[in-house]
């Protein structure tokens, strides 16, 4: 059992949750994930590691409550524990070479991009992070992404906060203001993803995105997270989740987001969460 150490309310929907893994901390690297389960009826769940602590031995997960499982998992308090907690998955992501990068993170992204960010500044690589929210109620991990970037830009689509505008036109501007860039990193929903993508081929900047799909087992058996890379099949929970934005097939990959949709409003309709107790039933 994996116990709760500690429990955060980031917006209305997102929570964060310290979870005491010595195993896994031992491991995690930026850009790999871990698969949860909350009981022996729950289902299996991927999430990225926001953040993770060797010497405490825990791992912290960001997550949104949207379906069944994530909201009976935001019903724990502080001292529960769920059942299983499996990881590090997927490959570590790599930063050799790089003098100066942009982070790029949309929404809830902001949590994968997070220890991204925080990895490259502790490199010592120059860090200009953008992070976008479509109003300034679901702004996430400002504090801690300003300690980790040299510059930290923040757009809300209605101008709530900050810069308003999408990520990509905060990215364009830096660019046309002289911003050389090494390398993007664009981490959120994968439209977001496939405009940074765009533009970053239109100025021959190497760009990296995070690829979440519908995942099951985690070991590349299921082939439920299949994805078309340079006209090659992909799974992401093995060769991912990191994969070079301008060979991505976006389109093909926010169809088969779509599949399950019907499913899972049926779930949210019929699911009423009764509070810990239901939980642990």
């Amino acid at each position: 059992m994996y116990k709760i150490v500690r429990k955060e309310i980031l917006n209305p929907s997102v929570k964060l949750m310290e979870i005491e893994a010595p195993y896994v901390a031992k491991k995690a690297e930026p850009g790999q994930f871990i698969i949860f389960r909350i009981d022996e009826a729950g289902e299996r769940i991927p999430l990225t590691i926001a953040d993770f602590n060797r010497e405490k031995g825990t791992v912290t997960i960001i997550f949104q409550e949207v379906g069944k499982t994530t909201k009976r998992l935001g019903q724990l308090a502080e001292g529960d524990e769920i059942l299983d907690f499996v990881g590090p998955l997927g490959v570590a992501s790599h930063f050799e070479g790089l003098k100066k990068v942009a982070v790029i993170g949309g929404g809830l992204g902001t949590a994968i991009a997070y220890p991204q960010a925080k990895k490259l500044h502790s490199l010592g690589i120059e860090v200009d992070t953008i992070i976008g929210f479509r109003t300034q109620d679901l702004i996430i991990l400002e504090d801690e992404m300003a300690v980790v970037s040299d510059r930290l830009i923040v757009a809300t689509d209605d101008g709530s906060n900050g810069h308003q505008g999408f990520v990509t036109d905060m990215l364009d501007k830096c660019i046309a203001d002289g911003a050389d860039y090494d390398l993007v990193i664009a981490i959120g929903p994968i439209i977001m993803m496939k405009m940074v993508s765009q533009l970053t081929k239109k100025y021959g900047i190497k760009t990296i995105v995070s690829m979440n799909p519908v995942m099951v087992d985690g070991t590349g058996m299921c082939g439920g997270c299949r994805i078309t890379v340079d006209g090659e099949i992909k799974f992401a929970c093995v060769d991912g989740p990191d994969f070079d934005g301008h060979l991505v097939d976006f389109d093909e990959a926010m169809r088969r987001q779509m599949m399950y949709q019907f499913e899972e409003s049926e779930q949210k309709e019929t699911h009423h969460c009764q509070g810990k107790e239901a939980s642990n039933a």
